[in-house]
């Protein structure tokens, strides 16, 4: 921490006045070794000492106990310093002021029905892109007997998609950080539907270009996922903000559940599974309509600012990137979405195929052989606890968390390691109780998945409050890249891999099919418990990180680039721009 002497309780302004001539510490770097420049007018970010603070004393630091509400914590500018209302002393009057009905109509220029009609238009489509990506895994069976592929072969059909859905991510969140983001969705979503019309017409000899295709419609979701959070944030903020993302990830687990139970149902009644394909991109072509209709393009952040506050511009995507490599809570809460993701994206894929070999391992089910279409209710009743547990899971975790912050500013963080540490042991029965009971496995899978859904609304509003709101799109996209690149982007794969090389050492029989399949899922328990211990990291850090975002926003806090490591000292009686390192410690 260096500090910088000032005249009196501000910021020199030119000709030398303003003050006594006593100076008083200010601190010019944050706890995370960043140089904070104060904004020409305002105040340095962080914290500003008192008039009779001790020299050298931080006012600023993280001390409030791990598990417990802060305890009057003097983290943030004296009362009464111009620009910032009230004191930020109090952790319960540290967030900024929230704006009414009326204010946020003023300020985004659109009614409170009109935002909630964006959100439910931006939810169907969530529910739209979920569905398609999980109708896939509810004909695996069905498409593996049509190819006539391995499980390393299944697993690389998900593996592919998600690898282009992460590549494509970072372009879309550099663009829908500056340009316009209605726009982008309608265009990604548009192609999107064509290319999964068109994979639903592949014939038998070419795999690889349903492959091809599936890759090819990560443009839709990654134009998608990396934009739409970032308008529901922009519409709302504090607890409607919470409320609306709660709902907007409803539609991740509910849209998941229906695309298993559309893909075996279409594939039942049109007795093929590629009408199972055809029906999201119909369903594709209303949502172009709708995003084209009736969503508009809030100004971004404005919800966020105080009104004497100038409108935040966008930065370098080089510099976006170096501020969120410095942001610990952000770091640390996509690390552990990186788990939900490697867990989700295995269940995902394999759940049904495990418990169908578990069913004929038990005698329930004939096998499913060459030729025959595959006869199971497994994906019905998977999809159908898919549904139920996101609606609980997400429900269960946002209720939770908006109850603890009122005594634990940590609340958000410490819900999604519960969650995850929570589900690995009834994950791990469920994979263990399936060659005895395969109503034990379902329970264990209910908990295990209510559990893990608690996650969803939670990792998307910690980003949105510890990112500024010009580094949104560019945090949503880093997020999935990291998430599904050493998360679900290879985690089907990794699981069908390790099970085929273990039926490779066993003689070929049903059984050592499910045993193989069986031990390679239990990879994901441990996974799930990584994930946990990457939030209560984040739980360290998050009160610190979110205070910096909410100051940057309401103008009072700059984060300096290497161009810019000066400060501004009083010298000879007169304003001076110095180096950082040549001021004394």
């Amino acid at each position: 921490m260096r500090w910088a002497p000032t005249r009196g309780e501000g910021w020199p302004q030119p000709g030398g006045g303003g003050g006594s001539d006593s100076p008083q510490p200010v601190p010019v770097s944050d706890l995370t070794g960043v140089p904070l420049v104060p904004p020409r007018g305002g105040i340095v970010g962080g914290t500003v000492a008192r008039a009779g603070a001790a020299p050298g004393t931080m006012s600023g630091s993280d001390t409030a106990p791990f598990l417990s509400q802060a305890d009057d914590t003097d983290d943030g500018p004296a009362p009464g310093t111009p620009g910032l209302p009230g004191s930020m002393g109090n952790p319960k009057s540290e967030d900024p002021e929230v704006p009414d009905r009326e204010g946020l109509q003023r300020i985004t220029g659109l009614s409170s029905g009109r935002s909630a009609l964006i959100v439910a238009v931006l939810c169907y489509i969530n529910l739209l892109n979920y569905m398609d990506r999980f109708t896939v895994a509810g004909v695996l069976p069905d498409i593996e007997q049509f190819f006539d592929i391995g499980d390393s072969s299944s697993g690389l059909i998900q593996t592919v998609f998600i690898s282009s859905y992460m590549v494509l991510a970072p372009v879309f969140g550099y663009l829908g950080d500056r340009y316009n983001r209605k726009y982008l969705m309608c265009g990604g979503i548009a192609f999107w539907s064509l290319v999964t019309l068109g994979s639903s017409f592949i014939p038998r000899e070419r795999f690889w270009l349903l492959l091809l295709t599936r890759g090819l419609v990560g443009v839709g979701e990654a134009s998608y996922s990396t934009i739409a959070p970032t308008l529901i944030a922009d519409l709302f903020v504090a607890d409607q903000r919470s409320r609306m993302l709660s709902v907007f990830y409803f539609a991740i687990p509910v849209g998941s559940g229906l695309g298993y139970i559309a893909g075996s149902k279409v594939k039942d009644v049109a007795g093929d599974w590629h009408w199972a394909l055809r029906v999201t991109p119909g369903l594709g072509v209303l949502a172009v309509l709708l995003l084209f209709l009736v969503v508009r393009e809030p100004p971004r952040g404005a919800v966020e600012r105080h009104s004497h506050s100038p409108p935040l511009n966008p930065t370098s995507w080089w510099e976006d990137l170096r501020a969120l490599a410095r942001n610990p809570s952000f770091i640390l809460s996509s690390l552990g979405f990186t788990a939900v993701a490697f867990v989700t994206g295995s269940l995902a894929l394999w759940a049904p195929a495990f418990l169908l070999r578990s069913r004929v391992v038990l005698g329930e089910t004939p096998p499913c052989l060459p030729g025959d279409s595959c006869s199971s209710s497994d994906s019905l009743i998977f999809g159908l606890i898919t549904c139920l547990t996101g609606v609980l899971g997400v429900g269960l975790g946002v209720e939770i968390s908006r109850r603890l912050r009122r005594s634990n500013p940590r609340a958000d963080p410490l819900v999604c390691a519960a969650g995850l540490l929570g589900s690995s042991p009834f994950l791990f029965l469920s994979l263990a109780c399936a060659r005895g009971s395969i109503v034990a496995t379902y329970i264990f899978i209910f908990i295990g998945e209510t559990l893990l859904s608690m996650n969803w609304a939670i990792v998307a509003d910690i980003l949105l409050y510890v990112v500024i709101p010009t580094r949104r799109s560019t945090a949503e996209a880093f997020q999935i890249v990291l998430s599904h690149l050493l998360g679900d982007a290879g985690s089907p794969y990794l699981i069908g891999l390790i099970s085929d090389r273990l039926r490779q050492g066993w003689p070929p029989s049903f059984l050592s099919e499910f045993r193989a399949l069986q031990f390679s899922l239990m990879l994901c328990a441990f996974m799930g418990a990584l994930g946990g211990a990457a939030f209560l990291g984040a739980a360290i850090f998050i009160e610190g990180d979110r205070r910096r975002a909410q100051l940057h926003v309401q103008g009072l806090l700059h984060e300096a680039g290497p161009a810019d490591d000066r400060i501004v000292v009083p010298q000879r009686g007169r304003s001076t721009r110095v180096p950082v390192s040549s001021v004394l410690i």
